[in-house]
């Protein structure tokens, strides 16, 4: 009994001298947030630039902390160029550069990457193309020799290509069973019937299944120039050593003109309000996605429709959106809403889930929080609150050299100016209100919002056809 009751005053003597403090001041957790910080991601010359005489781009943060380096090359064309007829190529292309480069098949390749503890990627998404490599610096030569061999010559076999494509129809067959996929593909063909952003990257099984490796090879012949490249390299490595080592493996590299960017997407998508119904009727939920045409990487308002964005349905719990849904109502467990930005415009997007009777009362709150915050626009505290998220989760993606190069080149690839993550905290604090409010205004429209809904259709459309014109589709 002693021991117990020892304990008890053990554990009560941190509440009760909490409570004395937490009298005299403010909890930390409800105070304001403290003014971000402003000023240079990197010191001056921290960061080195270079070219060679064909046009490559050379970005080099050296950083001897540890004895790794992680270097990457990244064209600026990717699934954006691609036709509807040929979706997924992008990612097709990229999968089969790595089964096999140089003179290395794709075991060999594997072999050459393992034995020196080394990863290697590539990846595609809608506007750049990219082949990373990483490793202990002490092997940069030979890292530097499969990032070439991977960029410059991949193998683009007609077996791994069989394989390839094999792989990603069993991966599509499979995504038609997950409703989230599902509504994100089927909101996208809405959106843009036509358009390479119509289509998903992953491709279509009528798309994919009529690649082959000669689509790959002349995809990558068509992206892949060094005047249209950018070589980056972050960690225990300097300009001067890697330079003659880029000369060696790039210098050949022949110039070509660049590809002109894809064809913009439709100005007003969609024109007037349409419901797509996805007929699933062994499911008890409703998926919804729903959205319009949104904003471009390089659109001057893309801070402010951020911070609008992070109080309307962006900012997790503490968003609009999700108070309402969740918190007030109890339809859902989760649901956001974002600008997907690209060198084009990409969409806007409202995304949640619910039980399917109450489908229409969630796409009804959902629609009435997208017009509420036209009509009460964001106040001076939800921006403070917002302004402080972002600039928290900008830091929180510059905690590795790696990642302040991957930002860099991210600027590169879409050619914003060179000081764009210096000045990003200030830009982010000069939003004022007024900006928050004027992208309501303009930059959402509830009323003619595509809505797509993935669940059993008998229950669906007549919850929802007074809404609108409603179209019903198979997965």
């Amino acid at each position: 009994m002693r021991i117990k009751r020892a304990l008890r005053r053990a554990m009560t003597l941190p509440v009760v001298m909490a409570a004395a403090v937490l009298g005299c001041r403010t909890p930390a957790w409800q105070q304001p947030p403290p003014p971000a910080a402003e000023g240079p991601v990197l010191e001056a010359g921290a960061l080195e630039r270079a070219g060679l005489d064909n046009g490559m781009q050379v970005l080099v943060l050296e950083d001897r902390r540890l004895p790794r380096v992680a270097l990457g090359l990244v064209v600026r064309r990717g699934a954006g160029i691609v036709v509807p007829e040929q979706a997924g190529l992008a990612g097709f292309t990229a999968e089969l550069m790595k089964r096999g480069a140089g003179a290395r098949d794709a075991l060999a390749l594997a072999q050459a990457t393992d034995e020196i503890g080394a990863s290697l990627s590539v990846g595609s998404d809608w506007d750049s193309t990219s082949v990373r490599v990483s490793g202990l610096s002490r092997d940069i030569d030979r890292l530097v020799e499969i990032l070439a061999d991977v960029a410059l010559r991949p193998r683009f076999e007609q077996g791994e290509a069989e394989k390839t494509r094999a792989e990603r129809l069993a991966a599509l067959e499979k995504a038609k069973d997950d409703p989230a996929t599902l509504a994100v593909q089927k909101f996208f063909a809405t959106l843009y019937p036509g358009h390479p952003y119509g289509a998903p990257t992953s491709g279509t099984p009528e798309s994919v299944s009529a690649l082959g490796a000669a689509d790959a090879r002349a995809f990558h012949r068509r992206i892949f120039m060094p005047n249209d490249a950018i070589f980056y390299a972050a960690g225990a490595v300097d300009l001067e050593s890697l330079l003659p080592k880029l000369g060696e493996h790039f210098g050949a590299w022949e110039r070509r003109e660049v590809v002109p960017e894809g064809a913009p997407p439709p100005e007003r998508a969609p024109e007037a309000r349409r419901i797509v119904v996805v007929d699933r009727p062994d499911l008890g939920q409703v998926r919804i996605t729903l959205g319009h045409e949104g904003m471009r990487r390089t659109d001057p308002e893309r801070i402010a429709g951020a911070l609008m964005n992070l109080v309307l349905g962006g900012g997790g719990f503490s968003s609009r959106l999700m108070t309402t849904l969740r918190a007030e109502r109890g339809l859902t467990y989760s649901a956001g809403t974002g600008f997907a930005l690209r060198r084009q415009p990409g969409p806007f997007y409202a995304s949640t889930f619910t039980k399917v009777a109450t489908l229409r009362e969630t796409v009804e709150l959902t629609l009435a929080e997208l017009a509420k915050m036209q009509r009460e626009p964001v106040t001076e505290v939800e921006l403070r609150d917002a302004k402080a998220l972002l600039v928290g989760r900008f830091a929180l993606g510059l905690e590795t050299s790696a990642a302040v190069v991957g930002s860099i080149v991210n600027l590169e690839v879409y050619r914003l100016p060179e000081d764009s993550l210096d000045t990003y905290r200030t830009r982010v604090n000069a939003v004022t209100t007024d900006d928050t409010a004027r992208i309501a205004r303009t930059r959402l429209h509830p009323d003619r919002a595509a809505i797509v809904l993935v669940g059993p259709a008998e229950a669906i459309v007549p919850q929802v056809e007074d809404l609108g014109p409603v179209e019903v589709v198979q997965p």
